[in-house]
């Protein structure tokens, strides 16, 4: 990461600070898993802000505290359970040195205000923003994206537009999706991954961001965008809080999130019914903990766009559902119904 100290823009002063953005789905927490399982012996601290955020990769994870978790490289990961300029002075007043830190905001969050808080007064001298890094989801990006509001705000602010999941689509594709991306941002700087996996030195300590940039929108905007950064971490799992009474995220140009749980394991083949035939289209990402009346392990589920993933791991806590769904126009009521209905009747029968 030593490659870019020459460059001049770089100030030496405070912890260096990235931030990751990018729309639902695009693979922010995987590429965040790349970045702390390459760290070579950085002291690194992650702030995550996303829907319903299962948090790192269990084989990273060491101990759980009330809101921070430490991982077995070192580094230490806390959910953001309120304003971000309180858990990033909380991280900062820890006794141990920090080398970096990086910041993973929802998936529906204009990036501006969380750059503007680490420009702020209290943390200026603390920190320097290194850099935004925008992920473009290559195989779910669609103009839908491309037109909203927030999806444009993380593209112009995007220091480094990182388009993922290239290995999905076809290279016409790919074409298509950067001349979207410059007809937005005309300079942008453009690499492409797969499965965010990115040498680092091209992603941290680049000294890319710059603050005059942003000054004159921000000023202008900030007020307007203060709901990007803040309270969306109701349903975080790894602190099992969230449960199917809990109020919805309220509404973000259009897009809502649904939080379930139960205290019984799902039907798996009630389940796969579930995402077959009833999931509706405008549901747009999902995930969660999952427990199978069938299976002993612990399931994370992964959906975004068309496609998802169930990968196994083994519990390490009380057995539960926890699932988090965003969309638009979902009808939530019939949504949780659909999802009642898949929790087994018998638990412990495998023929539920």
């Amino acid at each position: 990461m030593s490659a870019t100290a020459s460059n001049q823009r770089i100030q030496t002063n405070g912890t260096p600070v990235t931030i990751l953005t990018g729309f639902l789905g695009a693979g922010k927490t995987t590429l965040l898993n790349h970045i702390l399982s390459n760290q070579d012996g950085l002291k690194t601290a992650v702030l995550v802000n996303e829907f319903g955020e299962i948090g790192i990769d269990n084989d990273l994870v060491v101990r759980t505290s009330a809101d921070m978790v430490e991982l077995s490289n070192g580094c230490i990961c806390c959910t953001i359970n309120g304003e971000l300029l309180e858990a990033v002075d909380r991280i900062l007043k820890r006794p141990e040195p920090l080398d970096y830190l990086v910041v993973e905001t929802t998936g529906l969050a204009d990036p501006l205000p969380v750059a503007m808080t680490f420009l702020g007064s209290e943390l200026r001298d603390q920190t320097r923003l290194d850099s935004i890094i925008t992920l473009v989801d290559a195989e779910n990006c669609n103009a839908r994206v491309f037109e909203s509001e927030v999806g444009r705000s993380q593209i112009i602010y995007g220091d480094i537009l990182l388009l993922n999941k290239t290995d999905l689509v076809s290279t016409e594709r790919v074409k298509e999706l950067e001349e979207s991306l410059r007809s937005i941002k005309k300079d942008a700087r453009i690499l492409h991954s797969v499965k965010g996996d990115v040498p680092l030195p091209l992603l941290m300590s680049v000294g890319l961001f710059e603050s005059d940039r942003v000054a004159t929108k921000a000023d202008h905007d900030h007020d307007h965008h203060d709901h990007g950064h803040a309270h969306h971490d109701h349903g975080h799992h790894d602190h099992g809080h969230a449960h199917h009474d809990h109020a919805d995220h309220l509404d973000i140009e259009g897009y809502t999130s649904l939080s379930f749980s139960s205290d019984g394991p799902f039907s798996l083949r009630k389940f796969q019914n579930f995402l077959d035939n009833q999931l509706p289209e405008s549901v747009f990402r999902a995930k969660g903990i999952l427990w199978f009346n069938e299976s002993e392990k612990r399931h994370v589920f992964h959906l975004a766009g068309k496609r998802f993933s169930i990968d196994d791991s083994d519990w390490d806590g009380k057995r539960k559902n926890q699932l988090v769904l965003i969309g638009q126009e979902m009808d939530h009521s019939t949504l949780r119904e659909q999802l009642e209905a898949c929790v087994a009747k018998d638990a412990g029968k495998s023929n539920s």
